[in-house]
């Protein structure tokens, strides 16, 4: 990018400390791949990162601004709530980190690599949990171990061991090792907790395997042994669009299937929607965004002033157990930012509506694995997986297990997994675990990421350039130089996503960086490599393998693509 263009970006026509940026005009995308896409989510990140000026209401930054809304967790009916910002506001933040699916629910990924939607059952005691077992017979479940080997045994009450109906094995790799086939949604299961054990069953009662270690509302622990915590915005267009198209006051361009704005005739009815109540939009050329943020206890930083920061209301617990930590109530403390997802519609070559979806971390957060990139001679330049240094959810020179869980929220608390005491590692406590971006900027190693780049490193060093080049055009010592972009991904043609996630025989529609995710957020959703393959427990996540729609075949009508948005079907009108 130009330094003349660059220039733009800012408020003041001019790069300056900590300056405030414009949003990207999403209404004027240009809509080039891949740079325009990658261009509009770094501007979009320097936006809501910036000082909030007066114009917003001054104080904090833009994204606590009232031109956002808090999006509240699901009450007892799975409903959400818009919550206004105003000045002097203090939100509260959960620590709950399972990424959920299109029914709202927590994803997990069983020993096939196929996702999992799972539907929590609170804790059983014997004579609540009947299963089908391998011979047709109904028996009781009264408790539940692993082995040595990992192996999931469940006993009935009188301690006889049951063997419990399986699920069918739909297909296999060349060594025999279970691998699941595309599909258009997650899976709905259902969980119960026996003796500290998560036991997974489908809607047909069949037992389904999941990797040790696995369980959803997994919670995430720095090395600093802060909780990591999780926020959910909209800006102020999202809001009023959702409330119009659900009060049936905003039609659908397409008659019947509304999805996000992307035009400037689409973007005008929302606005004087908007102004019939009294709201007036200061970035409306935005569109509709939506961010999730994950956040740590800045008193646990050794250099918390290389953070953006927050004050908010957290969750506090009795952590005077090592494997249950029970709620005691709240706190109002500084947060410091780890990760951000940046999610907004755009105009196009037809648009966007299924919007650009790109992630942001700090530079202190995790370890790479080994990749790949072109280095400004031409010159393919191989980067070595180390994990040498201090991270903030590594431990240094860690050699793994890498991303496994240790502790899930059970209700309010928080509890340890169960492991058997002669494995390695030895059973988990509520503690911090060690964790690797597998794929350092979005790409599998072993198929290109999208078909203009051509390979992975290409990407990579699409990437890797774009944050170079605007870092160095940025005034030295902005905090938000700390934090990097490691990709964004999109439709062709902005349809809705397809079934499966890219990989060397499914390619997709899924371009940009097909393969993301973000270590604070997708931690256990990344795989246990740096490759596309399914096979064993090597699962591989994209943004859009979770976040689908029912219009999942090449030519279908944009039917739900609003569902890409997992909060938009359960959040109430601001009315």
């Amino acid at each position: 990018m130009a330094p003349a263009t660059f220039a733009t970006w800012f408020q003041s026509g001019s790069p300056s400390l900590n300056g405030v940026v414009n949003p990207a005009n999403s209404v004027a995308f240009p809509d080039s791949p891949n740079c325009s896409f990658y261009q509009w989510a770094k501007q979009m990140f320097l936006w809501l990162t910036s000082p909030a000026p007066s114009i917003y209401g001054g104080g904090g930054i833009i994204l606590d601004s009232p031109t956002f809304y808090d999006v509240s967790p699901p009450d007892a009916s799975g409903q959400r709530t818009l919550l206004p910002h105003f000045p002097g506001f203090i939100r509260s933040i959960n620590v709950r980190s399972a990424q959920v699916g299109p029914l709202g629910l927590p994803i997990i990924v069983d020993k096939s690599g196929r996702m999992l939607q799972v539907q929590r059952v609170q804790s059983v005691v014997s004579s609540q949990l009947r299963l089908t077992d391998n011979l047709g017979n109904i028996v009781e479940v009264a408790h539940a171990e692993r082995l040595k080997d990992g192996t999931l045994v469940l006993r009935d009450p009188k301690g006889t061991v049951i063997e419990p109906r399986r699920a069918p094995v739909e297909r296999q790799d060349s060594l025999g090792r279970e691998i699941a086939a595309p599909s258009a949604a997650p899976l709905l299961v259902q969980s119960f907790i026996i003796d500290k054990l998560p036991i997974f069953f489908d809607s047909f009662g069949n037992l389904i395997e999941v990797e040790q270690g696995q369980a959803d509302g997994a919670v995430l622990e720095s090395q600093g042994a802060s909780l990591i915590y999780y926020a959910i915005l909209v800006n102020d267009v999202y809001a009023y669009f959702l409330t119009g198209t659900k009060d049936g006051q905003i039609p659908p361009s397409i008659p019947q299937h509304p999805q996000f704005p992307t035009t400037m005739g689409e973007l005008n009815k929302i606005t004087s929607f908007a102004s019939m109540h009294g709201t007036s939009f200061l970035d409306s050329q935005a569109l509709a965004v939506e961010v999730k943020s994950s956040w740590v206890d800045a008193a646990t930083l050794a250099n918390p002033s290389d953070y953006i920061t927050i004050e908010a209301t957290v969750p506090t617990y009795n952590t005077s157990s090592t494997t249950l930590w029970t709620s005691t109530g709240t706190k109002t403390t500084k947060l410091a930012l780890v990760g951000m997802h940046v999610v907004g519609s755009t105009a196009g070559s037809p648009g966007h509506p299924e919007m650009i979806w790109s992630t942001f971390e700090h530079f202190g957060n995790t370890p790479n694995a080994a990749y790949q990139y072109v280095n400004k001679n031409g010159v393919l330049t191989p980067v070595p997986q180390s994990t040498t240094g201090n991270w903030l959810f590594s431990a240094s020179s860690s050699s793994g297990p890498f991303n496994a869980m240790h502790m899930f929220q059970s209700g309010s608390n928080i509890q340890a997994l169960a492991q058997p005491p002669a494995t390695t590692p030895p059973p988990f406590t509520i503690s911090p675990s060690d964790t690797i971006r597998w794929k350092a900027f979005g790409a599998a190693s072993d198929i290109s990421p999208n078909p203009i780049d051509g390979n992975t490193a290409n990407s990579n060093t699409e990437i890797i350039s774009i944050n170079d080049n605007i870092s160095g055009m940025m005034a030295a010592g902005d905090v938000r130089n700390n934090y990097f972009m490691t990709g964004a991904t999109w439709t062709i043609g902005g349809g809705p996503p397809r079934a499966g996630q890219p990989s060397p025989g499914n390619p997709g529609n899924q371009v940009g960086t097909s393969q993301l995710a973000n270590t604070t957020m997708e931690t256990y959703e990344d795989g246990n490599g740096t490759t596309s393959s399914n096979a064993g427990n090597n699962f591989n996540s994209n943004c859009f393998s979770c976040h689908v729609s029912n219009a999942q075949n090449p030519g279908a009508s944009p039917i739900d693509i609003t569902a890409l948005s997992h909060i938009y079907g359960f959040i109430k009108p601001l009315f």
